[in-house]
């Protein structure tokens, strides 16, 4: 990975929340290779920090600049509007206005929403619908003016939901709040999209994983048996993925709801595409 000057994002100043590990780390790590200065944003600044899950800021931020890439790490709590503007501000000290948003952070807590407590629910909104909605708020203050930009908003196979009943599988996984606030995101993603459409050069977007990704997170919480579990997909499709709704025409993406290996086929850059939006049917968003 080296960053170019001929790059997809060459010259574009890009925010990744959740850039800690994962799909943040890989979409931060591909998009400084394509030539952006990239804000890792996250909780985590440094190794150890987590209580339970590796990776870090600082080892994001190292790796991209051991590259030859540019990247600076700021630690945000994107749950409060406060920390939210802040994160957006120190981007502008550091590199100039946003170009790029990567709305990638997420939290949920896997319980029961009969035993949910109301303080945690209020939270996983608060850092998957409310943190987007502010953050994409912000950054519109140096898109709208230059009609250039572009939004995307990482989402989950959660929000299509397991449809009416009656229920064959009763098996309570603890996903409820989870879907929810990826189903809001998706529509968020949408509305936004036609309210800035006006302004032709913005694409606002949402992307999903056509199957589990595995990370430090999904294997935490046994979404995947491990972090080479062949039922999943590589961190990089997502990032592949990102990178396209990120860097193509704003009117040949704006307002589109899809999944890495459907958009991936689509564009050529996969030969064999499988899971969600491809041979399953994904949300009503994606469809529309």
């Amino acid at each position: 990975m080296s960053t170019t000057t001929s790059g997809k994002l060459a010259g574009k100043v890009a925010i990744v929340t959740g850039a800690s590990r994962g799909i943040g780390q890989a979409i931060a790590e591909l998009f400084a290779s394509e030539g952006a200065r990239v804000v890792c944003a996250a909780r985590t600044l440094n190794e150890g920090d987590h209580r339970m899950l590796e990776g870090s800021l600082a080892r994001t931020v190292e790796t991209i600049r051991a590259a030859g890439g540019e990247a600076s790490a700021v630690t945000a709590d994107v749950s409060t509007e406060a920390e939210c503007l802040a994160l957006v501000a120190q981007a502008r000290a550091l590199y100039g206005p946003i170009d790029v948003l990567v709305n990638n952070a997420a939290l949920n807590y896997y319980i029961p929403t009969a035993e949910y407590p109301t303080s945690r629910w209020v939270r996983a909104f608060a850092v998957n619908v409310h943190g987007p909605f502010i953050l994409s708020k912000a950054v519109l203050e140096d898109m709208i003016p230059r009609r250039s930009g572009a939004i995307v908003n990482i989402s989950s196979g959660a929000a299509i939901g397991p449809g009416r009943g009656p229920y064959e599988d009763q098996t309570v996984r603890g996903g409820v709040l989870y879907g929810a606030t990826k189903a809001a995101l998706e529509r968020f993603t949408q509305g936004l999209a036609q309210e800035v459409s006006q302004y032709q050069g913005i694409a606002v977007t949402a992307l999903s994983p056509s199957r589990v990704v595995p990370t430090p997170g999904t294997v935490h919480f046994k979404l995947v048996e491990g972090m080479d579990d062949p039922k999943g997909e590589p961190p990089s499709y997502m990032a592949r993925s990102a990178l396209l709704l990120a860097s193509e025409p704003a009117l040949t993406v704006n307002g589109r709801v899809t999944y890495s290996q459907q958009i991936l086929k689509e564009y050529g850059l996969i030969d064999k595409a499988s899971g969600r939006g491809v041979d399953v049917t994904g949300s009503g968003y994606s469809q529309v």
